[in-house]
């Protein structure tokens, strides 16, 4: 987001919170007025405090204390105008109205700053979200490309999604994955995964070797962040059991702290291998899709790698491109014997080859029910892969009860243009 997006936004939220300081002028004034013409023996001075203490849910510590100000003048004039300054009823509401609206413009002293670091939070994740994903161009020889990402709705931040795009000296090469989990470590696998495809993308000669060359270099990352959770679980399961033994009282006719061997011993089968909060070696990984297409000929070539399996919207219908031998997650590779081979089907020009990720599919309506996307997808009747996604991405905010999903989703669409597209494209 640049400098004049900002800008604009925030013009934008000042403009309602400027409005709605006329709640708490509107309450000083009717209490004030209400003060002035009850009888002396009843005070609605205490009812300014609500004033300071309203602005400080909306606005900073500046328009906070000057309504504080504004409320404790008015409290002053009600007491000039009944009798004095000085009396103790008065000079006790004045003096509590002044804490309350102090406190209050340090509780929206603190909401501001508070507000300011996740700001901050925010621009340092969407700064990585460009650096990691890359926006993919438009086109890529006889193919034109769309993209689109959509944050997950739990504080919007940037998931293990990916997706990117190579030319090489015969064709065009696309990835798109999933990295399980989320925040940082997320972010941080998925950097790997796309730094790795975009080294290796123009060297390796097919895909299998490029999914092979993928898996090398993501194992051990994956092996080391692996080992240091299981270190960080068997630690904190051994503080917990020594801790229960050191709470525990000496059982009747056993020697004092001989209640250690009424218990089994905190060793690697009875500590996090048990819990059921431990995430195993089988829970690191990241699914993948990874498609080559050539510039010559009408075929795709396909390596799924635990991942949805993509779309192709052909003239005749939707078409799941399901390859016959599926490759493990990488990252897995070690866990089952797997043949790696690229699966190749009809590409042909006009069609629209759809990539996704599960987030598309998980998003669930009110009933509960997930996205049917095949179905949307097959219903559709534009043009182009720019205008599929605005379609599928108003179509599945609009599926969700509120507008917003529970997992990143990101989807990548590519066209194959006739040969007069293509002519034309390339004339002056």
């Amino acid at each position: 987001m640049d400098l004049q997006a900002l800008r604009a936004a925030r013009r934008r939220s000042l403009a309602p919170r400027h409005a709605l300081l006329a709640v708490p002028l509107a309450m000083i004034a009717l209490v004030t007025t209400g003060d002035l013409l009850v009888p002396p023996d009843v005070h609605l001075g205490p009812f300014l405090a609500a004033a300071p203490a309203v602005t400080a849910s909306f606005a900073g510590p500046r328009t906070t204390g000057s309504i504080g100000v504004v409320a404790v003048l008015a409290q002053v004039v009600v007491a000039m105008v009944r009798g004095s300054v000085t009396d103790l009823n008065h000079t006790f509401q004045i003096i509590t109205l002044l804490l309350i609206s102090v406190f209050v413009t340090l509780f929206a002293h603190l909401r501001e700053v508070h507000e300011q670091q996740l700001v901050r939070l925010r621009s340092v994740a969407e700064a990585a979200q460009q650096v990691v994903l890359r926006p993919l161009r438009e086109r890529l020889g006889p193919l034109r490309v769309a993209s689109v990402y959509l944050a997950a709705a739990a504080d919007a931040r940037i998931g293990g999604d990916l997706y990117a795009a190579a030319r090489t000296s015969h064709g065009s090469r696309l990835i798109i994955g999933d990295v399980r989990g989320k925040g940082l470590e997320a972010v941080g696998d998925a950097a790997l995964v796309l730094g790795a495809f975009r080294a290796a993308a123009h060297q390796e000669a097919d895909l299998p070797s490029l999914v092979d060359y993928l898996e090398r270099a993501v194992a051990p990352d994956l092996d080391q962040a692996h080992q240091a959770h299981q270190t960080q679980r068997s630690f904190q399961a051994h503080e917990t059991y020594e801790a229960h033994e050191a709470s525990e009282p000496p059982r009747p006719g056993s020697p004092l702290g001989s209640g250690r061997a009424s218990h089994p011993d905190p060793g690697p089968e009875g500590t996090a291998a048990d819990d059921p909060g431990f995430d195993d070696h089988s829970e690191a990984f990241i699914t993948a899709a990874l498609i080559e297409i050539p510039d010559l000929g009408h075929s795709v070539h396909l390596v799924n790698c635990g991942h949805p399996s993509p779309l192709l919207l052909r003239r005749e219908g939707v078409v799941t491109l399901e390859v016959d031998h599926p490759a493990p997650p990488l990252g897995l590779a070690g866990l089952a014997e797997s043949q790696l081979a690229a699966q190749s089907f009809p590409f042909e020009p006009g069609d629209i080859l759809l990539l996704y990720t599960d987030g598309v599919l998980e998003a669930r309506d009110e009933a509960g029910d997930f996205y049917p996307l095949a179905e949307r997808a097959a219903a559709w009747n534009g043009t182009g892969p720019h205008a599929l996604l605005s379609h599928l991405r108003r179509d599945l905010l609009a599926h969700t009860p509120t507008g917003t999903l529970g997992d990143d989703a990101a989807m990548v669409a590519i066209e194959r243009l006739p040969e007069p597209a293509l002519r034309d494209a390339s004339s002056p």
